[in-house]
């Protein structure tokens, strides 16, 4: 999946520079990879280092405590990856216990505007086949839902709240083909006031390498970087937007945010939205890296990705022949 072929053609995107791995097995459907009560396979998936201090996390307890104290948490995922969406699963069952029922869970799978069917679903009111099929989820998303579906069965079985983030794609791609001055009033209407341009460095640099590494798509010389920035900030200010709304309207209690790394990375993303809209809110980023093993040593590259850098074995990959 591709950045350039989600704005300019309304297809799902992998944020990421590198661009995304091969589509990892996905479990048939009914069922989901085996996990522990924590959401997560074994202890060694408790992988995590500080961002800042590059010290490791000694035990899952520790990152109990960050999930106790933190009111919206972060794990950021490549989509395909079914063990990225356990970790998630792990946080939210951390929440489960700290929160109790007062949790959301942001996705940015789903359009604002598949609110209604997402809180019918959520409060059991559709099955899982009248969801799909409401929320169009083949088309909106198009990622297996199966990859998904021990978050819902969570937050369908718990009767916690969900919460629709992404803004429509054909925003997003109308912003990227035109800019933010190209919008009419029915357009803006799915956007917060003010729209902010990034401009966190490293973000920054992260973006410009996405954006000239399509440089040979014919579909890139549709779009100028100046129109593209705006695009993933109006992108990241429209999702973080609907997560400042829901914690400003719910004191007390928490949201686990279910969205692409690259919409984590730098704390510059969602994070810097949410910060920028809400007061004294404590927020936790988890920035999920594929790793054969738990490094011995913090890697320099991934400082500052996030809060916390998850790595995360994906031994769920085919075996080779």
């Amino acid at each position: 999946m591709n950045i350039f072929v989600f704005i300019l053609f309304s297809a799902p995107v992998l944020l990421s520079a590198a661009g995304a791995p091969a589509a990892a097995p996905v479990p048939p459907a009914g069922q989901t990879q085996p996990a522990t009560a924590s959401g997560l396979a074994n202890p060694r998936d408790y992988c995590i280092f500080g961002a800042q201090s590059g010290k490791p996390f000694d035990s899952e307890a520790a990152f109990k405590s960050v999930i106790w104290k933190s009111d919206v948490i972060y794990v950021g995922e490549t989509h395909d990856r079914i063990k990225d969406h356990l970790a998630q699963l792990g946080a939210l069952k951390a929440m489960k216990i700290a929160r109790g029922s007062r949790i959301a869970v942001g996705f940015e799978m789903m359009s604002m505007t598949m609110q209604p069917a997402l809180d019918d679903y959520a409060a059991g009111k559709l099955t899982e086949e009248e969801f799909l099929a409401k929320a169009d989820w083949k088309n909106e998303w198009s990622v297996d839902f199966s990859l998904y579906k021990p978050l819902f069965d969570f937050l369908v079985q718990n009767k916690l709240r969900a919460i629709a983030l992404n803004v429509p794609k054909r925003i997003i791609a109308k912003i990227a083909r035109v800019g933010l001055a190209g919008l009419d009033d029915e357009d803006k209407k799915f956007l917060p006031e003010p729209v902010t341009i990034t401009k966190h460095k490293k973000y920054l640099e992260y973006l410009k390498a996405s954006f000239d590494g399509h440089g040979g798509n014919p579909a890139a010389a549709m779009l100028t970087w100046d129109n593209y920035l705006a695009s993933m900030s109006a992108w990241n200010e429209g999702m973080g937007s609907r997560v400042a709304d829901f914690i400003n309207a719910n004191p007390g209690w928490s949201v686990l945010v279910v969205t692409a790394n690259g919409h984590v990375s730098y704390n510059a993303a969602i994070p810097a939205s949410v910060k920028s809209r809400t007061k004294n809110i404590r927020q936790a980023s988890f920035h999920t890296v594929a790793a054969a093993k738990c490094p011995a040593v913090f890697p320099k590259a991934d400082k500052d990705l996030a809060n916390y850098i998850w790595y995360i074995d994906h031994d769920d990959k085919p075996a080779k022949k």
